[in-house]
């Protein structure tokens, strides 16, 4: 999935609206606030096409991300659109907010923290190729994998590469 395709999920009116929002509000780039759209929606595009595998998990991706969300949800016809005709689920995902302090919290250990990203994380390479440097600054549990525990953008990548993970059935709508 390109980053034009995620950004033709939303159509050029409403991403470029959203980018323009958030340029005004945050008084961020236009560069980064375009990079921070695109994975909300790489985001929302993981959470609908790997729906069983994902379910319940924690996919820990920083407050500005969540926030992009939220503005979508506002946008009440373009957002069911967006998860029920154009996202490959078909099915409308609901949020909920948990911060990731309440969520370090509520874990039993980081080796269960370790496990469920190692659920998304090959979801989010295959799909979208590795993470890159500009990804960093918007996904918490690999910039915490690269700045504190020193693995490389390559070596996350290969993270959880060697297990296959549950595919969704291509025939399969919701």
């Amino acid at each position: 999935m390109t980053e034009a395709a995620l950004k033709a999920l939303l159509g050029d009116a409403l991403f470029s609206g959203v980018v323009r929002h958030f340029v005004q509000t945050t008084g961020e780039e236009p560069a980064h606030v375009e990079r921070q759209v695109v994975e909300c929606l790489r985001y929302l595009y993981l959470i609908s096409r790997y729906p069983e595998p994902l379910a319940g998990l924690f996919l820990p991706v920083e407050q500005a991300i969540d926030e992009i969300w939220h503005y979508l949800i506002l946008q009440t016809r373009e957002y069911r659109e967006l998860c029920e005709e154009r996202l490959p689920g078909r099915f409308f995902i609901h949020h909920r907010s948990l911060p990731y302090e309440e969520y370090q919290e509520t874990q039993p250990s980081r080796e269960q923290a370790l496990e469920e990203a190692l659920r998304w994380l090959p979801l989010y390479s295959e799909e979208f190729g590795p993470f890159d440097e500009g990804a960093l600054p918007h996904w918490t549990m690999v910039r915490f994998l690269h700045q504190h525990l020193g693995l490389s953008l390559d070596a996350i990548a290969a993270l959880g590469a060697d297990d296959e993970p549950a595919r969704p059935d291509a025939e399969r709508v919701r």
